[in-house]
């Protein structure tokens, strides 16, 4: 299943792209750019990017896919051609 990723409520736990890395989020905004808190090497809360978030994950364990709005897929890819 998918969900669109301005659903993403604070609370949700997610698991970010090309890391694996365990976040939290921690604002209910709506847009590009979430506040988390990730467990990497270290645990640090900040700004991540949406289309960074690989999946939500569910109370049950199963997986919730992100899926990214047309203005939301267009800034990513706004963002990679500038190197970020």
């Amino acid at each position: 299943m998918s969900i669109p990723s301005n659903e993403l409520k604070k609370g949700d736990k997610v698991v970010m792209r090309g890391t694996g890395w365990d976040a939290i989020i921690e604002d209910n905004k709506k847009g590009n750019i979430r506040l988390a808190t990730v467990k990497g090497l270290y645990t640090e809360m900040g700004s991540i990017y949406v289309w960074d978030i690989a999946y939500r994950v569910n109370p049950d364990g199963t997986h919730d896919t992100i899926e990214l709005t047309d203005k939301q897929a267009q800034n990513k890819r706004l963002v990679r051609a500038m190197g970020f």
